[in-house]
């Protein structure tokens, strides 16, 4: 048997700084996996199974956390599939019952659809309204849903109004964003804006320091934040191992490495894999042989889940089923451009899906509504979908026991692994969940047993300066007001209450804001004594990423007020938010167009270098976005978009939302612009069309 000392030893993780060196190679064929199971696992394997229907009785943590919101506020910790959102629905209710109002924030636009949806079916579709950058619809309502980045706007606008927030409870929903390293900024700032008025309730399946986060709430709030945790899953969830011959093993016993575990990595250890792709098929029908499924197969990559798909040529196709054509039908109607849509026969034929951020958004709910009416076998997906997204599944199985963050591989972390591992087993469906770990080159099964007993990372303070803050904050703060802000922030109090450095977070912070503030009023943004100029007032309204260079072309009128398809190409280049991964040749470029992007660029670029001296990270412009946007906005079909530019379909239909979102903006500067204004509604008009927006 293997000793402890071996199976902690883990793979380098050096060297791992893109997806280009973990491209998937070719496919195991034809398969030598036999499915088999140890002895030991026939008596957990007959647990499977769904459970008698019962009535629904709250538990102790739901009824606790409801009492406590009902009063003040409250912080929930408790895993995927608990029953958080009954909490959410309930403390709606009340709040309803007394004539109040509830904002539903959440990080996704996906998952904010997804609750306007199901609020929607709960509380009467009259009672709820929707804001996310691109929907808009009865905002007058006593429930509204929608992202954290408009609550944090709309907390703006109150506080440059001298008004209060119209409500009286916000929920929070995937709170561990707080410790996001790009987006935690916003949750933070809700948080210090937050009238004392109204309560405040906060969902997490993942924070390790949830008293900590409470006591910093109650500093800054001045009321008692109550956290419940609840540790029990809704649905156990059992650890398999993977043998490569098909054998499926106990992943743990007790604590600790199973012996079949130990035994493969002390044989098999000297051998790699190589580039060749697991062998999907062959775990496929060890899964289906043992009535695991369906499953979720965390993959990699977007190319990985795709070229998955490869696996139905190799597993038996699914039974004729009426259900599935109905369900198919149904949702085909609702979005008919997806009836040629090159992954349905995969679909169809063999009930295997791939759901990735390269997709289509209607595609993604094709998927994912085919998932939770039970008609599919697999999903192929990137561990985004672990995140806000509802369909669990019987077993999910890792392939890597690292994760891309974006920039650089790293350990999965405890955090991460929750939100995987909290999709095995569906409530009322599943009376035990699985998570099956299969060899191979990028899975250190030492790391994902510590995982198994990991608690979720503390969260640490994102908060951090930018331009549109800095302008926001000045529309209702003098500097000194904002140097207290700063002192209230969770930085400083984590700070604090550690104790031991000698610059404070909040001088460091304060001093950031500084030197934003210096280059504003060099700018013309902001006067000497710290108030916003004119421009500055209308620039703020741009809560963009890059507030200044937009800004920069409305001065010198670089953008184009008469023809709203250069205009939408041209505030495409500021959406683009992905490395250049869109193939055109610039000499094929429309004159037009070609004039409308250099006279933009030059607009900007003296801007942008007293940026780069100022030592402020500046964008990375690609026209190429703007290319694409040109084409959509000119009508031509999404098909002939993609294949003239290359650009990935869920790519392709960010770009266009978020440039929606960046035109919306530049149409509220209607007093200042008037004609950029006008030019820019009729640009969102042209844009915002299927098989993009499908609500």
């Amino acid at each position: 048997m293997m000793t402890e000392k071996v199976i902690r030893k883990k793979p380098s993780y050096k060297n791992k700084t893109s997806l280009a060196g973990r491209r998937p190679g070719r496919q195991a064929s034809p398969s030598r996996m036999k499915p088999d199971i140890a002895p030991m696992l026939k008596s957990v394997l007959a647990q499977i199974g769904k459970p008698k229907p019962a009535p629904f009785v709250p538990d102790a943590f739901q009824l606790q956390a409801l009492a406590a919101v009902r009063k003040n506020d409250c912080l929930v910790i408790a895993p995927t599939g608990s029953g958080k959102t009954w909490i959410a629905r309930e403390a709606i209710l009340s709040v309803m019952e007394k004539g109040g109002r509830a904002w539903y924030a959440s990080p996704l636009k996906a998952l904010s659809n997804s609750k306007w949806v199901e609020f929607g079916l709960h509380f009467d579709p009259e009672n709820v309204g929707i804001i996310t950058g691109d929907t808009k619809e009865n905002t007058d309502a006593p429930i509204i849903v929608g992202t954290t980045e408009i609550l944090r706007n709309q907390l703006y606008d109150v506080m440059h109004q001298g008004l209060d927030l119209h409500c009286d409870l916000v929920i929070l929903d995937e709170a561990h964003f707080l410790g996001d390293a790009d987006r935690g900024v916003v949750w933070e700032e809700i948080l210090i804006y937050l009238p004392m008025r109204v309560n405040l309730l906060l969902l997490s399946a993942t924070i390790g320091n949830g008293d900590q986060i409470a006591l910093w709430l109650e500093s800054i709030r001045r009321k008692p934040c109550t956290v419940v945790r609840e540790e029990k899953r809704p649905v156990p969830l059992y650890p398999l191992f993977l043998h490569p011959s098909g054998c499926l093993h106990p992943f743990l016993e007790g604590r600790k490495a199973a012996p079949a575990v130990c035994e493969f990595l002390k044989k098999e250890k000297p051998r790699r894999e190589g580039r060749r792709m697991p062998d999907y098929a062959g775990i496929i029908r060890v899964l289906e042989r043992f009535n695991l499924l369906p499953a979720i197969f965390f993959l990699k990559s977007r190319s990985e889940c795709d070229t998955a798909l490869n696996a139905r040529h190799e597993i038996a196709p699914v039974k004729s089923n009426g259900d599935l054509e109905n369900t198919l039908y149904d949702v085909l109607e609702r979005f008919p451009s997806l009836g040629s849509h090159r992954q349905l026969r995969a679909l169809r034929t063999a009930g295997l899906a791939a759901h990735h951020g390269g997709q289509l958004p209607a595609w993604k709910l094709l998927v994912e509504e085919m998932m939770n009416r039970g008609h599919l076998r697999v999903i192929f997906a990137t561990t985004t979908v672990a995140a806000g997204v509802n369909f669990p599944a019987r077993t999910i199985v890792l392939f890597n026991s690292d994760l891309f963050n974006g920039h650089d591989f790293h350990p999965l972390s405890a955090t991460e692994f929750r939100q995987m591992t909290g999709r095995a087993g569906r409530r009322g469906q599943d009376n035990i969940g699985f998570m099956l770990v299969p060899s191979g080159r990028f899975m250190d099964l030492a790391h994902i047993r510590e995982m198994l007993f990991a608690a979720p990372e503390d969260i640490a303070s994102q908060l951090k300066n930018d331009f549109a803050m800095a302008m926001n904050l000045l529309l209702s703060q003098t500097p000194a007001d904002v140097k207290k802000i700063f002192e209230r922030s969770l930085a400083a109090w984590q700070q604090s209450s550690l104790g031991g450095r000698t610059v404070s977070a909040s001088d460091g912070l304060w001093k950031d804001f500084l030197r934003h503030l210096r280059f504003l009023q060099e700018e013309g943004f902001v006067d000497e004594a710290g108030r916003l100029t004119e421009d500055g007032h209308w620039a703020s309204r741009l809560r963009l990423d890059y507030p200044l260079l937009v800004a920069q072309c409305l001065r010198e009128r670089a953008f184009p007020a008469d023809n709203e398809k250069l205009l939408a190409a041209a505030v495409a280049v500021f959406a683009y938010d992905r490395d250049d991964e869109i193939h055109f040749r610039e000499k094929d470029m429309p004159p037009k167009l070609s004039a409308t992007l250099r006279r933009m660029i030059l607009a900007v670029r003296p801007l942008s270098r007293r940026m780069e001296a100022a030592e402020f990270v500046t964008a990375r412009l690609h026209t190429s976005a703007g290319v694409a946007m040109y084409f959509w906005a000119q009508g031509r079909s999404w098909e002939s978009v993609i294949k003239i530019t290359g650009i990935a379909e869920g790519d392709m239909a960010s770009l266009i939302l978020r440039t929606a979102d960046n035109l919306r903006q530049i149409a509220s500067l209607k007093d200042t612009y008037p004609d950029v204004a006008a030019c820019a509604y009729r640009a969102r008009d042209a844009i915002l069309r299927e098989p993009v927006m499908f609500l």
